[in-house]
């Protein structure tokens, strides 16, 4: 329990910062996992998805709710999907 004015404060702080991290976690984490659902059925719309779910990343990152090295992962990663969603079948040889 804290004793002083600062760390009841501090306390306080960290309520209120571990509800916001909580929160743009939790989106960044959906907007994920509806980019990578939405490459499996539909290619294009996950293409026009992908801007805004690489900005949600970086505005985690501006927040300091995850690293930036982190947010660069799952950009890049997400872009092998939509790139490999979006690659049109090698033609067959005769």
């Amino acid at each position: 329990m804290a004793n002083t004015k600062q760390a009841k404060k501090r306390a306080a702080q960290n309520v209120r910062q571990k509800t916001r991290n909580r929160a743009v976690k939790t989106r960044v984490r959906n907007i994920v996992r509806e980019l990578r659902a939405t490459a499996e059925t539909d290619g294009a719309k996950a293409k026009e998805n992908q801007p805004m779910t690489a900005s949600e990343l970086d505005v985690a990152v501006r927040k300091g709710v995850i690293h930036q090295r982190t947010a660069s992962r799952l950009k890049s990663r997400i872009a092998k999907t939509v790139n490999k969603a979006n690659a049109k079948p090698a033609a067959a040889s005769s």
